[in-house]
């Protein structure tokens, strides 16, 4: 069954629907502090139409750490977040996104996959439903897994400020 993913910065929610528009599912989400935006280096969540290009992580544990895509080795805790309190935890599992409209957020200064953004997971304490993110998109644990179950490479994402 094909499936896509609508984001929404204002409401702070990704909501998933079926092939015939019917909602799936609706999860709280966490979007980028700074707001909307597409330049390189500006910390915002993209705009637009993208796609899920990777899916990473499948049978990873809960709280698996990620750095540069790859389990490190870590599971999160609350001692490791207190050793290393500057990290930008990257958890569970990652849907990397690339955008799929030219000089808006794909290839140049405004690529989102070389931008690295992704859909994941992160710490149980981190608060979601307020824009706190570095630009990614950031989703409780248990519902990543629950979304990652159910996408595949190529459903369409679709991030607006509404």
């Amino acid at each position: 069954m094909s499936v896509s993913i609508q984001i929404s910065i204002a409401r702070q929610t990704l909501t998933l629907f079926d092939g015939a528009g019917q909602l799936l599912a609706r999860y709280p989400v966490s979007t980028a502090s700074r707001g909307a935006g597409e330049q390189r280096g500006s910390y915002c969540t993209p705009r637009g139409k993208h796609i899920v290009r990777a899916l990473i992580g499948t049978g990873q544990a809960i709280n698996t750490v990620f750095v540069a895509r790859r389990p490190s080795g870590e599971v999160y805790t609350p001692e490791l977040a207190a050793a290393f309190p500057e990290r930008d935890w990257i958890l569970t599992r990652i849907l990397w996104l690339s955008g799929c409209e030219l000089a808006r957020n794909r290839l140049g200064s405004v690529d989102t996959m070389r931008r690295y953004i992704y859909i994941h997971g992160c710490p149980d304490t981190a608060p979601l439903g307020v824009p706190a993110s570095h630009g990614c998109i950031r989703m409780r644990n248990e519902d990543i897994v629950d979304l990652f179950d159910r996408v595949a490479v190529y459903t369409p994402v679709e991030i607006s400020e509404e």
